[in-house]
């Protein structure tokens, strides 16, 4: 259904570790994605960000709640199942970027491409790269690239899958001011032009208002209240 989310967590309760260390890393978290939607999420470290993403990813099983992504219930999916709906449907660009040092940046983009059992995984591996400003670069190793470059093919490997949803962790965070607003540019640019979701994990509250809505979490919950370019959204 065209009004159904691309994203929803509906009172989701997260606790990580045991005895003496264990923390409620997300508490009562309602948060919702619409398809298409650029959400930038900020907040200070520890406060459950990026767990939030991993939640969204299915990489963290949560205590209680509910989590629908793509229109896909977690609650019925086993760990394989979740491998490969994330697959097929969810992109990552990480801060650390996480290129395979003895790959090319062709290797690199076609490896989730052929684990997808794609036919034409190098094909469309050159076609990615060249849209991201690297089609003279295809056989450079990461040692070989700048930090943006190697992030240019980090996006390019997560967009090759086509996934309907993207999620970035800190994409500029290694990167210096005028790259990372390149890179802020080129990333912002693609999935639009792709109608992708994304969900943009940032410490740069400039990148995150380049997005449609900015979200703000806090103590593992969502923030309540209005402020420009803020979603409404419910958290204790």
């Amino acid at each position: 259904m065209a009004s159904e989310p691309a994203i929803l967590l509906d009172k989701v309760d997260l606790t990580l570790g045991s005895g003496p260390a264990r923390v409620h890393v997300l508490r009562e978290v309602n948060f919702t994605v619409s398809r298409g939607e650029s959400v930038g999420l900020v907040g200070p470290s520890g406060s459950g960000k990026s767990t939030l993403l991993m939640v969204v990813a299915g990489l963290e099983r949560i205590d209680s709640g509910r989590v629908a992504v793509a229109g896909q219930n977690y609650a019925g999916l086993n760990e394989d199942a979740i491998a490969r709906f994330r697959g097929n449907e969810i992109g990552f660009v990480f801060q650390a970027f996480h290129l395979m040092q003895t790959m090319t940046a062709l290797e690199n983009v076609a490896v989730p491409l052929e684990l997808a059992g794609r036919g034409d995984a190098f094909e469309r591996s050159r076609i990615v790269l060249a849209q991201v400003g690297l089609g003279e670069r295809l056989s450079h190793y990461p040692a070989q690239l700048s930090g943006g470059e190697q992030q240019r093919v980090a996006i390019a490997r997560a967009l090759a899958v086509e996934p309907s949803i993207l999620i970035a962790d800190e994409p500029t965070g290694n990167l210096d001011g005028a790259t990372g607003r390149e890179i802020a540019d080129l990333l912002l640019a693609a999935v639009a032009e792709r109608g992708t979701t994304l969900v943009l994990v940032t410490h740069d509250v400039e990148l995150a208002a380049r997005c449609d809505r900015t979200v703000r979490i806090a103590g593992g919950s969502i923030e309540a209240g209005e402020t420009p370019r803020l979603v409404r959204a419910a958290g204790s």
